[in-house]
């Protein structure tokens, strides 16, 4: 049976969109170099391993998953709160993760860098191999918060409420890890625009926990973390 999408939903869709605008909104600024009279310096080009690179290539990554989890969602339940939250997710992170890679076109810089651990940008306020605040990345993912291959088998295997369960519980864990990592680049990056694009993810990805938080109690479920 569907559910009536909550109130919280509408506030993280608010958070996102209002974060798209404004990264929109200071790209273009960027480009037109501020104001006619008086034309902005040209901003500094991020280096191959500075955090603004570093950022772009990693949360490219850890947003592809996203969205692959979302469509698998989409197509293993009919409930409208958890189809229409992967929707927004898919569309959200794809969006962005098209800006990062755009970055790094524009900046000269490679998309994959063979011998960069992920999450090296962020020095020792990554730990052993771990965002601070979220622990190191579990056996076979890739990054904190991202979920493993058998992970997703098991989403993709699933359906009804066990699909919707599972959703949210990875998704959360995902977005836990990647409110971590655009943390260090709202910190990091000298980049204004990605700054202003991380913060966005991090107030959004928060808003959207909570209410990951709610539809799961919904179900009778809570986060695995």
């Amino acid at each position: 049976m569907s559910r009536a999408i909550p109130r919280t939903y509408w506030v993280a869709g608010t958070a996102v969109l209002l974060a798209l605008l404004f990264a929109a909104a200071a790209t273009v600024a960027a480009a037109n170099g501020g104001s006619a009279a008086r034309p902005a310096p040209a901003p500094r080009t991020p280096g191959l391993h500075s955090a603004d690179a570093g950022f772009a290539r990693d949360m490219a990554v850890h947003h592809q998953q996203a969205v692959e989890m979302s469509f698998i969602v989409r197509d293993r339940t009919q409930d409208e709160a958890v189809r229409t939250l992967a929707y927004d997710i898919a569309n959200t992170q794809a969006n962005q993760r098209g800006m990062m890679l755009g970055w790094l076109d524009l900046w000269g810089l490679p998309k994959v860098v063979a011998d960069e651990p992920p999450m090296s940008w962020m020095g020792s306020s990554a730990g052993h191999g771990g965002h601070a605040g979220h622990g190191p990345a579990k056996p076979g993912a890739l990054m904190p918060g991202m979920a493993t291959k058998e992970e997703l088998e098991q989403l993709g295997a699933a359906s009804g409420r066990d699909a919707e369960v599972l959703f949210l519980q990875l998704m959360t864990d995902h977005h836990k890890g990647g409110v971590t990592m655009a943390e260090g680049c709202a910190q990091q990056c000298v980049t204004p625009v990605e700054r202003q694009l991380a913060q966005g993810m991090v107030d959004a990805q928060r808003a959207e926990v909570t209410l990951m938080a709610d539809m799961l109690e919904q179900r009778g479920a809570t986060p695995r973390g």
